[in-house]
């Protein structure tokens, strides 16, 4: 599957818990992004797919957790402690060996069609 296909979005309170999840064709590093209305994508985590290393953006650090289940062809973004400031539309892509360890849009290459979180009380 070259495009990535994204779930598990919708609306919680502040506090509360989401699982996203990203079912994608291997590669060697993959990354969830987000982007809220009027404002640049920016990326949140990343994980080394063969090695399962993960790498944050300091805003989720500690609050979100990256993981991938290589026989599923899945990458998950486990999301806890939500708060207001993390609504917007979370976006799964996938990167080559030059993506690794970057949160930065340009390295990746093939994006899914993002999945919408709303935090709000």
């Amino acid at each position: 599957q070259v495009q990535p296909v994204e779930s598990g979005g919708g609306s919680v309170q502040p506090g509360g818990s989401l699982r996203l999840s990203c079912v994608a064709s291997a590669t060697t590093c993959m990354a969830w992004f987000r982007q809220a209305p009027g404002k640049e994508r920016e990326g949140v985590a990343g994980i080394v797919v063969g090695s399962r290393r993960t790498y944050y953006d300091d805003a989720v650090k500690g609050r979100f957790t990256i993981s991938r289940d290589n026989g599923a062809k899945t990458i998950y973004l486990q999301m806890d402690s939500l708060k207001p400031e993390d609504s917007a539309m979370y976006y799964c892509a996938k990167g080559g060996p030059n993506a690794c360890d970057r949160l930065d849009a340009s390295p990746y290459f093939a994006w899914g069609q993002g999945t919408q979180v709303t935090v709000s009380s």
